[in-house]
């Protein structure tokens, strides 16, 4: 190899030329990059111009046509949707009792489900059968005939010492049929604990229901915080099924008032109050998925 020429502080090999010599100081600072207003603007023009333009063809289509005068006098009359405000409204706190009082009813029986059938060892064979056919069962059946089938059945046998009330049966049809969902839903979250945890647990003198409690359900109820608020979305919206064994929710009430007038916008107030329940709730879920997501890459890394 040629020596180092001293006048560029490089080697020159031979057979080549133009050698780049060493630099004497320090690489030069990069050039400040100035803000691009164009760059930024664009896609937010480019968004709101293609929402402009599909909801403007949207709104210009239905206003357009012919029968719209008469939809807009029978479901968008603003004199009826005052008039059937309150009464609406009243029977959509019924809708939210029943919906508070079923999901921790559901939260609690789906939690004892599938920790019964998480259960190990021979002697829970039994119980992890008749959860598994529960589940099976219930998650099988539509929700809409569980609760025709409790609010109807169950109070026209007239057993004593069992209510006959119509609201508390559909509430019960309720929980049974999300609770299958549920319990899965835990299940999934116990599974996907890491057996190393179990088994460390174990190694601490643990017991088989020790382990489960204190190990293995705080971080399986972690991981399925995502999924459970799908689920409240979903149970709130449901409970609207009650209306068909003549429970007085919102639903009910605004068929009321239609039958009396022979005008639907009160079927448009109840979906108003549905639609300020659910989107709360739903926003509220995007955040708790993307919270566990951002938690679960910090996790990775």
């Amino acid at each position: 190899m040629a020596a180092p020429d001293p006048r560029f502080g490089a080697t020159q090999r031979p057979g080549r030329t133009g050698v780049r010599p060493a630099p004497d100081g320090p690489p030069p600072p990069p050039r400040k990059r100035h803000f691009d207003w164009r760059a930024a603007l664009a896609p937010g023009l480019v968004s709101s111009a293609s929402i402009i333009v599909v909801f403007g063809g949207l709104y210009w289509l239905i206003t357009s046509a012919e029968q719209w005068p008469r939809i807009k006098a029978q479901f968008f009359n603003i004199d009826h949707m005052i008039a059937a405000a309150p009464r609406v409204a009243q029977g959509f706190l019924t809708n939210l009792q029943v919906w508070l009082i079923a999901l921790v009813c559901i939260g609690v029986w789906a939690l004892v489900l599938a920790v019964v059938r998480s259960l190990r060892g021979p002697v829970f064979a039994p119980l992890r059968l008749i959860v598994v056919v529960y589940i099976d069962v219930f998650r099988g059946l539509p929700a809409l005939l569980l609760v025709i089938l409790f609010g109807f059945g169950i109070p026209a046998l007239n057993i004593p010492g069992l209510p006959n009330s119509g609201l508390f049966w559909g509430g019960v049809a309720m929980v049974l049929c999300y609770s299958a969902y549920v319990a899965e839903i835990y299940r999934s979250g116990i599974d996907a604990v890491h057996e190393g945890q179990r088994a460390a647990a174990r190694s601490l003198g643990l017991s088989e229901w020790d382990t489960l409690i204190y190990a293995i359900l705080p971080q399986a109820l972690r991981n399925v915080l995502p999924a459970l608020m799908n689920i409240v979305v979903a149970l709130q919206k449901d409970v609207a099924l009650l209306s068909v064994i003549g429970v007085r929710d919102a639903v009910r009430e605004a068929q009321i008032y239609t039958a009396t007038t022979f005008n639907y916008s009160s079927l448009i107030v109840a979906a108003l109050l549905f639609l300020l329940a659910t989107i709360p709730m739903a926003r509220l879920a995007d955040w708790v998925n993307r919270r566990d997501r951002a938690r679960r890459l910090q996790v990775s890394e």
